[in-house]
């Protein structure tokens, strides 16, 4: 039951370890939805696109969400997005 146990936990401490270290690879990048003009941040671990389709891709890729928040402020700033 002990070695049960401590398989278990090392299981565990692996997949957590596993999935901190895909998270700080994952990127944003800034899209804007067509029939508003509304910007958004996109996380580009999801596995799925934004639906509807019908927006554009307005940024590269970034790093970290504060950085694609900063990209978002400036398209804010100058009329590129709306709110």
């Amino acid at each position: 039951m002990r070695r049960i146990s401590v398989l278990c936990a090392a299981v565990g401490l692996a997949i957590a370890a596993f999935a901190a270290t895909s998270q700080a690879e994952a990127g944003y990048h800034l899209i804007r939805w067509q029939n508003g003009g509304f910007c958004q941040i996109w996380d580009e671990s999801l596995p799925t696109t934004p639906w509807p389709s019908d927006y554009t891709r307005l940024s590269a890729s970034v790093p970290s969400f504060g950085d694609a928040l900063m990209l978002k402020d400036a398209a804010l700033k100058d009329g590129h997005c709306s709110w």
